[in-house]
């Protein structure tokens, strides 16, 4: 409940993070040398700036490898137009479940700074065979579409993927970290740290979207894959010059260890009895001060997991502190559990939602291919619309973060205006507007289609630019809710989720689109998704998508309304 009130607190503008007489930190973090850290000289933006450097840099090289990389499979590696989809789908599944990896190591082992460091030099290194596998037909003709090639590649590609896994879920994270949550105007700016977070990923998207794709394509694949390897190098040394000024969460063992403990335990003592005035005599682990403006209330939902917290008289005569860990837990590893457990409705319920925005590399690029692609004097290529995404998410965030929130936050008295479950909630209506805009073009494509006429392909815009606004709300939304939600051991666990669903959604729409094929295909008919898209009703998919993201809508309006943080 403690999430929720901070919801509510109206901001206080008249405190500055010093003004409260504290010289360090309320929330245990210290720093590089493992003391208290200090307010005025660790933290805050000082300490973003360098992270977000690194960030935007890992930015650039993953999506100038995953926009470009299906015409290097089919024009360098010779693969089959299938094969190199097929291909391209795994890398990118791969990406977003790596996550969990690295996750789990920095809350387990190592921590975010030294996760971050590790994993920044495990891409650089991906980054260098994939330059010197583009660079094998001028270096070493002979090797040229040989399977030593073919090997270089495949392995330089799972390296970044194993590389981003454990940035993405660490940068978001270690950047929350430098914000105070106990001071009123930190909380406020860890807020707009996310949005600005997701503002540079948008950045890097767009360069390489407009200048490495022009580089690749022209110059050649060996410079193309060189520049953003030089990039993650500086960005590497950038990352650690600002080590100095970090805050550090300090480590709180296995999540994964004390989850399990968690179930093992409340099924063993599923006989024991839980009075029903919840005073049961529960185990908890005494608390440092540190840690006392971070411990959690027991909660009355998931009751039965309370058996795993109620102390068992020892059989041998042994104490309370030698407690079998399998057997009795503590209250907080009890809560942690509640957390995650609260978290996933929501996180099903925000996957429809990614199923959606995958339609920009999918279905909106067929479509495209079917409609007038001449503007003026140009021929703009179906897959160039997406940039109208990148442009969208690039001028909302500031205008978010600077206009909106402070209007809403007059209104409503929140400290960031909408609370987060609400923003997350505003990007899923915009999905459905965008789905039920895009059927609309195709009926009207289809119409025109039969009078021998072409719609031209700028009527595509509105959708890419209200996905791209609806990503500003959700897709900043989620991260920022996985933070705070989550279990304070296990943050970077959080933002791994937050990939996931992003995983889920594009795995989950690779499924709705074959289950479509398949059942409007069947006795030799086109199907909705034929090749030709004159002979099909690509606006009934849409209309489809449109529905069920109403019905998803409505389903996570349910379960945010008994979310209790």
């Amino acid at each position: 409940m403690e999430a929720a009130a901070d919801e509510e607190k109206p901001l206080i503008h008249h405190l500055s993070p010093q003004d409260d007489g504290l010289e360090h930190t309320s929330d245990g973090t210290v720093d590089i040398n493992k003391q208290p850290a200090r307010r005025r000289s660790t933290g805050n933006w000082r300490a973003c700036y360098f992270i977000l450097g690194a960030e935007f840099t890992e930015g650039i090289c993953f999506f100038g490898i995953q926009k470009n990389l299906v015409t290097y499979l089919t024009s360098v590696l010779h693969e089959s137009n299938v094969d190199a989809a097929r291909n391209v789908s795994t890398w990118i599944g791969s990406c977003f479940f790596t996550p969990l990896i690295g996750a789990f190591l920095a809350d387990t082992y190592w921590g975010r700074y030294r996760a971050i460091v590790v994993f920044l030099s495990v891409y650089t290194v991906g980054m260098l065979v994939m330059t010197l596998s583009a660079s094998i037909p001028v270096l070493m003709p002979s090797l040229s579409t040989s399977e030593i090639q073919r090997a270089m590649v495949y392995l330089g590609l799972y390296l970044v993927a194993l590389g981003t896994g454990g940035i993405k879920p660490c940068t978001s994270a270690l950047g929350a970290d430098q914000f105070d949550t106990a001071d009123p105007v930190e909380r406020v700016t860890k807020g707009s740290f996310f949005n600005w977070y997701y503002f540079l990923i948008n950045v890097g998207s767009l360069l390489s979207t407009t200048v490495l794709v022009w580089v690749q394509d022209n110059v050649g694949w060996g410079v193309g894959y060189a520049i953003p390897m030089v990039l993650m190098g500086f960005g590497l040394v950038v990352f650690v010059s600002g080590r100095k000024v970090y805050r550090y969460k300090k480590l709180g063992g296995s999540p994964l260890k004390r989850l399990s403990q968690v179930v093992v335990a409340a099924a063993r003592n599923y006989r024991l009895k839980l009075p029903d005035d919840g005073s049961a005599p529960l185990h908890e682990e005494e608390l440092s001060p540190s840690q006392v403006n971070c411990s959690t209330e027991r909660t009355s939902q998931f009751r039965f997991l309370d058996r795993a917290a109620i102390v068992v008289p020892p059989s041998s005569g042994k104490a309370v502190e030698t407690m079998d860990p399998w057997r009795t837990c503590t209250v907080s590893q009890v809560e942690e559990l509640k957390m995650l457990l609260r978290m996933c409705p929501v996180w099903a319920s925000l996957l429809f939602f990614f199923a959606v925005t995958a339609q920009m590399s999918s279905t909106l690029i067929e479509q495209g291919m079917a409609m007038d692609n001449r503007v003026s004097r140009f021929t703009v290529p179906p897959a160039s619309l997406s940039t109208f995404d990148i442009l969208a998410v690039a001028a909302f965030i500031p205008i978010y973060d600077l206009v909106l929130v402070p209007l809403v936050r007059r209104a409503t008295g929140r400290d960031r205006g909408l609370s987060q479950l609400q923003r997350l909630g505003v990007g899923l209506a915009l999905s459905v507007l965008a789905m039920a805009y895009s059927a609309s073009v195709e009926m009207r494509r289809l119409k025109v289609a039969r009078a021998g006429r072409s719609v031209n392909i700028m009527w595509q815009t509105p959708s890419y630019v209200v996905l791209g606004v609806a990503e500003v709300f959700t897709s900043v939304g989620i991260m920022e809710f996985f933070y705070d939600e989550s279990p304070e051991t296990m943050k970077s666990m959080g933002a791994a989720l937050a990939q996931l669903a992003i995983s889920a959604g594009n795995y989950l729409n690779s499924a709705v689109l074959g289950v479509v094929a398949s059942a409007t295909g069947r006795g030799g008919a086109p199907g909705w998704i034929p090749d030709d898209l004159n002979e099909g009703h690509l606006d009934y998919f849409f209309w489809m998508m449109a529905g069920l993201s109403v019905l998803n809508l409505l389903m996570f309006i349910y379960f945010s309304l008994r979310y209790k943080g």
